[in-house]
């Protein structure tokens, strides 16, 4: 029985289709539904950057308060586009228990959130924004589907599945 389902999303342009899976799978199922996106960390390059013109205090509080406060921007407004993707389906709204956003590594997180919240059922797109032609399965796609305690439910791409049926 799946009583809660965690949606990973990367908020990329297939992510409503992928959404839509989740929103159904928990109406269906009468589930709570748990919304997380994963911000990847800086990289070296942008890090580099900063402390070339800040001090190490500066950069800190930087990397602190500015972190916090564009992962509460980014939660709001994920929380803000469910809400206009459901436009009248309060319901479906209801179903939604959390909306996180967490910086870090995405499959990682996706795995950690999942045994945190004891879900039933982790749903993903099947690949990433940047995911070339001719990969089968994205990399943080393959890594949650390899390392998962729990089934994992892929969407994918509506490109790549229009360009098969024909």
């Amino acid at each position: 029985m799946i009583r809660s389902i965690l949606f990973a999303t990367d908020l990329g342009i297939y992510a409503p289709v992928v959404m839509q899976h989740a929103l159904g799978l928990a109406r269906s199922f009468k589930a709570d539904l748990y919304v997380l996106h994963v911000v990847e960390p800086m990289g070296l390059f942008a890090e580099s950057v900063l402390q070339s013109y800040l001090d190490e205090q500066a950069l800190h509080e930087l990397q602190q308060q500015g972190m916090t406060a564009m992962l509460s921007n980014i939660e709001q407004r994920v929380f803000e586009s469910l809400q206009d993707e459901l436009g009248e389906g309060a319901q479906e709204l209801a179903l939604i228990r959390s909306v996180k956003v967490v910086q870090g590594e995405p499959a990682h997180v996706i795995l950690e959130e999942s045994r945190k919240l004891g879900v039933d059922l982790v749903i993903l797109g099947s690949h990433g924004q940047s995911t070339g032609a001719n990969s089968h399965l994205g990399h943080n796609a393959s890594r949650v589907v390899e390392q998962a305690q729990v089934p994992v439910y892929l969407v994918p791409l509506v490109q790549r599945r229009r360009r098969t049926d024909g």
